[in-house]
């Protein structure tokens, strides 16, 4: 079944138009990845999905069957679509298990919550040894882990990643693939943005390549995986 369908998604940040007409599909169930150079639209693309930023006139986003381009982002968040952005961005002051309880600001089921955090806290043992200490004193990987158990808070039925490996050691890097890879097969359905594009392809089903605002290439991701255009580009062979 399709969850997600954007068609002709144009945004931008005040006169630069950034995305020129994206086209995507995620189907439930399905992990999907977007990869491409430094600029090339995908952080956008996610930032227009969530409402931060504004799609322009002509773009159409669907979502679980709604129209909801130019909904507000908590109205988006409440659809069902959640993101953890680049950069982890937790509160930093805020101690693990408030910055949990943020991620579901948009909830009312006090019992429903505590279950999450209990299920957070059973994903990634360290932040439940840590629920008390301000997340700025976390490492990056546990940030990172952080900053994906807090969007899931929301309880989503698509989890958007914008670059949950960046800056972290290979070895938390696999760890954090490993958590997307079972929660997917737990019914989570994800969409990824990630500069390292071998891991994305490894561990999704299908992905797009954007440059400059435009999709150029879409394939099963073993396909673009073994592309020697993306293997050229972004994968550093020859």
């Amino acid at each position: 079944m399709e969850l997600l369908r954007i068609e002709n998604l144009h945004a931008g940040y005040g006169p630069i138009n950034v995305l020129d007409g994206i086209a995507l599909t995620v189907n439930a169930g399905e992990i999907v990845a977007m990869i491409g150079a430094n600029g090339a639209g995908k952080t956008t693309t996610l930032m227009a999905l969530s409402g931060i930023v504004r799609p322009r006139n002509g773009s159409s986003v669907r979502f679980n069957g709604e129209q909801i381009e130019g909904l507000a982002p908590h109205e988006i968040v409440k659809r069902g679509l959640a993101q953890s952005p680049e950069g982890r961005k937790i509160f930093p002051r805020l101690s693990v298990l408030e910055n949990l309880n943020m991620g579901a600001f948009t909830r009312k089921d006090r019992a429903g919550i505590a279950d999450d955090v209990a299920k957070s806290f059973a994903m990634f043992p360290i932040l439940a040894e840590r629920k008390h200490q301000a997340a700025g004193l976390l490492s990056g990987g546990q940030q990172q882990m952080l900053a994906i158990a807090r969007a899931l808070m929301a309880r989503p039925k698509l989890l958007m990643l914008d670059e949950p490996s960046l800056g972290l050691a290979p070895q938390i890097v696999v760890q954090i693939f490993e958590v997307i890879r079972d929660l997917n097969r737990a019914g989570m359905s994800v969409l990824i943005v990630e500069q390292n594009a071998r891991m994305a392809l490894k561990f999704s089903h299908r992905g797009y390549v954007l440059e400059t605002g435009r999709v150029t290439m879409t394939d099963d991701a073993a396909v673009l995986l073994n592309d020697p255009r993306v293997r050229a580009a972004y994968l550093g062979e020859s």
